[in-house]
């Protein structure tokens, strides 16, 4: 939750006497916050008698109104050792007006359960840091005691306000009216029925909005971990209200308009925060039904205890993290079986290992058990592979299983698989022989070269990378640089490389981000790679202690693990660490293309592109589609976009032929009834289409031209639906289409929301509708008495 704390901190300048003056003054002046003294009544533990007399001689407070408690109340200690200290606080009386009786005569536990009771409100807590406690239990006092001030602010505003609720505030009644707009239906005014998930939604948007605005993305692990659930949790509260779409997005542009003031990044990242959060709600949003319906099945079948494998498969499956699965099921007073959820939780992580493990294994297989090493002389590999492509060099050692053979190289030109960079092939030559080289991979002797020969021959050898290929996956690679600069300078420092594959076709680039990028935004981000591919920077490498390059500004890669000596490569704005092969200065990548973009998993995005050869390539193959769709056209291509323009142009004709049906009801409602209810108008019809645009445009038609009607359309198609819609001058007397459309709705178990003129519901069970429609009158008649 996001709640505000005020308060200050003495180390040493002041203490206990000067604290509780500094309390008062606040509390009681007029120039502050102006509570009437005898609406306050202070604690102080049970040891402390120095702060009891403070109270007695500054406040003027008997000590009827001071309050012993212990150590579980007012003692404050960090952990089992070190700082620690007695607390003091100061409640608000909240009976009434705050001032009857507020002199009356209270024993401890008349106090105590007063304030247990909300009837007293703690809002001000004086933590005196005067002890250091040791292991074994001794409290030895501070040279410098200190003192550490907390004050809630919410509670103080609902102090000042008299609203006696957090929620009551001008701090949260905005967020909660938002919420009633939203759902079509406004706030109870209490946490009754569903009020409390109203509260939930306007809390945890508050919540959200900072996480996002600090930098936390949402994943599945970590505090990311934690902005994930509250926002899960939020949408099933939305869910629970009758939302179908996104509502905490809608709710975080209210949050930023109530507190840009005093935080500034809110309204620098308003957009961003709404965006992720739309990301976010739209994925839960996607399965939540069918969590929840395996939930119910669940709790139909009279299970006392949900079991680690469906919990897990709730998390696995349809998102639920664990806390809400439990949260859920223990309304129904259902327990859940978390060590068996853990189990289930590792088992998979170890698959999912075991699968990588898999997946980055040699190109090349033998059976059997290999064949020992060789050694043909003494000395450590030496990778030659930055400065050239073909080493003659003498053979450390080698061993031979049939007719593959692994040789490891004294001077190694061939690079291993690394940092998402592919590995070589080429060939390794020797006297009246040559080993083409299909597989390399890094061994714990070294990066071994392996290939098909019969007849192998150790001698020294001429080792040859295949080179194209090699400039190819270089230029591949300096690319993944400029683009992560990029989508950094364009989309924000939140984007981070969550990995890379780059090889002699393409460069694939997975990142952290919230959703695809607007095909604008990825032209920009095209161009600026290619402009610095045109400036032809050189390509620095050069190492240099970690802390060094990091202070220089490099990028380390998501995953890599670094040693105290790293390489840095530098090109044009780009500065990352990376321990590949890189062309020697950007011209050499030629053009640079994205050829797609996608989604990896939740908060991770993926590019495609291609460079120099492929990027030509792609560049041709336009062409010639362009060429084929003129010739579909039956144009030629300077004149494509005319003719696509006269095509656009019959099309919006057919549309508005259709729009005219659709006035009329032609093909799209059927079996018009009209009825009046209280000098009200009633249609009810059915339709058969689920498209909401569609459905739009009727209500936006039958409503133009109208006063004092309702439109109540049946949708029979799918799994059943009901509409509503009103016309302005019904909306203005302050009735609202989904107050309407829940009446209806309910006689089927279903429920929904919109806007006040137009509100759509689901079938809850749509055998039902037949009775919903006969209700109709009844309960049209009803709606408008209610109001």
């Amino acid at each position: 939750t996001f709640f505000e704390m005020l308060g200050n901190f003495s180390f040493g300048e002041y203490f206990k006497e000067d604290a509780i003056a500094f309390a008062w003054e606040f509390v009681t002046s007029k120039d502050f916050l102006g509570l009437d003294p005898d609406r306050l009544r202070v604690t102080v533990h049970y040891t402390d008698d120095e702060a009891r007399a403070h109270w007695r001689a500054i406040a003027g407070l008997p000590d009827s109104r001071i309050y012993s408690l212990g150590d579980k109340d007012n003692f404050w200690q960090m952990g089992d050792t070190g700082p620690c200290g007695p607390c003091s606080e100061i409640y608000v009386d909240l009976r009434g007006d705050g001032k009857a009786g507020g002199r009356e005569e209270l024993s401890q536990a008349e106090f105590e359960e007063l304030a247990e009771s909300g009837e007293f409100l703690e809002i001000w807590n004086l933590v005196f840091m005067q002890f250091d406690r040791s292991a074994d239990g001794t409290l030895t006092p501070l040279p410098r005691p200190s003192v550490d001030t907390g004050a809630g602010l919410e509670r103080i505003a609902s102090v000042l306000q008299n609203t006696g609720d957090n929620f009551h505030t001008d701090l949260f009644l905005p967020l909660l009216e938002k919420v009633g707009e939203l759902v079509g239906a406004p706030y109870p005014g209490s946490m009754d029925g569903p009020g409390a998930s109203y509260r939930v939604l306007a809390d945890h948007a508050r919540a959200v909005a900072f996480l996002l605005t600090d930098g936390v993305y949402p994943s599945n692990e970590g505090r990311g971990y934690v902005l994930r659930r509250i926002l899960r949790r939020a949408v099933r509260h939305a869910w629970l209200l009758g939302r179908r779409e996104p509502t905490l997005a809608l709710l975080t542009d209210t949050v930023v308009d109530l507190m840009q003031e005093a935080y500034p990044d809110l309204a620098a990242k308003r957009e961003f925060i709404r965006d992720v959060t739309t990301q976010e709600e739209n994925r839960f949003l996607e399965t939540i039904e069918g969590g929840l319906s395996r939930l119910e099945e669940i709790f139909a079948s009279g299970a006392k205890n949900i079991p680690g494998d469906e919990a897990f498969r709730l998390y696995d499956t349809f998102g639920f993290p664990l806390d809400l699965t439990q949260l859920i099921a223990a309304e129904r007073g259902v327990a859940v079986d978390t060590e068996g959820f853990e189990t289930a939780l590792g088992e998979q992580r170890t698959r999912s290992r075991e699968a990588r493990k898999a997946s980055t294994g040699p190109l090349v297989q033998t059976t059997g058990k290999k064949k020992a090493w060789k050694s043909l002389k003494r000395g450590r590999q030496k990778f030659v592979g930055y400065e050239t492509t073909q080493a003659e060099t003498d053979i450390l050692g080698f061993r031979q299983d049939q007719d593959r053979v692994d040789l490891l190289l004294h001077r190694n030109p061939f690079y291993a698989e690394s940092g998402g960079q592919v590995s070589d092939i080429g060939a390794i030559e020797g006297p009246g022989w040559s080993l083409p080289i299909d597989t390399v991979r890094k061994d714990e002797r070294g990066t071994v070269g392996t290939g098909t020969l019969a007849g192998f021959e150790p001698a020294d050898v001429n080792a040859l990378v295949d080179t194209p290929r090699r400039r190819n996956i270089e230029r591949n690679h300096s690319a993944t640089h400029l683009v992560h600069w990029a989508l950094r300078r364009h989309l924000g420092t939140h984007v981070r490389q969550q990995g890379s594959l780059v090889d002699g076709h393409r460069l694939r680039f997975d990142f952290s981000h919230h959703g695809p990028i607007e095909p604008e935004m990825l032209e920009r981000i095209e161009r600026d790679v290619n402009e610095h591919i045109w400036e032809n920077h050189r390509v620095d490498t050069r190492e240099m202690r970690y802390n060094d390059a990091l202070a220089l500004g490099a990028m380390a890669f998501f995953s890599e693990k670094y040693g105290d000596l790293v390489r840095v490569v530098t090109m044009g704005p780009s500065i990352e660490l990376c321990g590949g092969t890189h062309v020697r200065s950007t011209g050499a990548l030629g053009l640079f293309r994205f050829t797609g973009q996608g989604g990896v998993a939740a908060g991770v995005r993926r590019l495609e592109a291609v460079t120099g050869p492929g990027a030509y390539a792609v560049v041709d193959q336009l062409e010639a589609r362009l060429d084929e769709v003129a010739t579909a056209l039956k144009s030629q291509p300077e004149h494509i976009t005319r003719r696509v323009e006269t095509l656009i142009a019959e099309r919006a004709k057919l549309e508005a032929r259709l729009a005219e049906a659709l006035k009329s009801g032609g093909g799209s409602v059927s079996g018009q009834k009209m009825l009046e209810v209280d000098g009200v108008q009633v249609t009810v019809a059915e339709t058969q289409s689920e498209d909401r645009d569609e459905l739009g445009q009727v209500a936006d038609q039958f409503r133009s031209g109208r006063d004092r009607s309702v439109l109540v359309l049946f949708g029979v198609a799918g799994r059943g639906a009901v509409h509503v819609a009103l016309t302005d001058d019904l909306v203005r007397q302050g009735r609202k289409a989904g107050d309407l459309v829940n009446r209806i709705a309910a006689v089927s178990g279903g429920r929904g929301g919109g806007r006040p003129q137009f509100a759509s519901a689901g079938a809850g069970d749509p055998s039902r509708l037949g009775a919903a429609r006969d209700a109709t009158p009844a309960l049209v008649e009803e709606w408008l008495t209610a109001q």
